[in-house]
């Protein structure tokens, strides 16, 4: 079990495999896995400044996609989902994300609920190109601020 455990670890060892790492990483946070790509991106950063506008836009990249998937996954399960009655709050959500379409997806990078918010987004079949415009733009900011902001609060570690 060691060994395997030690093999994993040397697989996704940041300074070896890097962008390929945070590609990977923040595709699967972005699923309904719960898995957080943050530290990935600031690790690497850390390690390798000069890679700092590379992260960022992969962890974009991989989340945005990782968001698609949820869409697309609330899209096939839209059929199965209309068998159940909903509840009045269920209701109420529903008709919240179907008021703000497409924009609703800017929340997509908010813990806990951003990822299941794509998933509704395909399910509500809003329109699939503007949901991953919207899903970028909010993932590229919450990258570019946590990364900015966990540079300025620890400028010295492993520097």
């Amino acid at each position: 079990m060691e060994a395997w455990i030690n093999h994993l670890l040397a697989l996704l060892a940041l300074p070896q495999f890097g962008l390929s790492t945070i590609f990977v990483v923040s595709f699967i946070s972005a699923t309904l896995l719960p898995l957080g790509s943050e530290p990935v991106v600031f690790g690497l950063v850390k390690l390798n400044p000069g890679l700092f506008w590379p992260a960022i836009l992969v962890a974009t990249v991989g989340n945005t996609l990782g968001g698609a998937v949820d869409w697309w996954m609330g899209y096939g399960a839209h059929k199965v989902a209309n068998k159940y009655s909903h509840s009045k709050h269920h209701v109420r959500v529903l008709g919240w994300l179907e008021k703000l379409g497409p924009k609703a997806c800017l929340l997509a990078w908010l813990p806990l609920v951003g990822d299941p918010l794509c998933a509704v987004a395909g399910w509500l079949k809003l329109p699939f190109w503007p949901c991953l415009g919207y899903m970028a733009v909010g993932k590229f900011v919450r990258y570019f601020l946590m990364t900015v902001s966990l540079v300025w609060a620890f400028p010295t570690l492993g520097g």
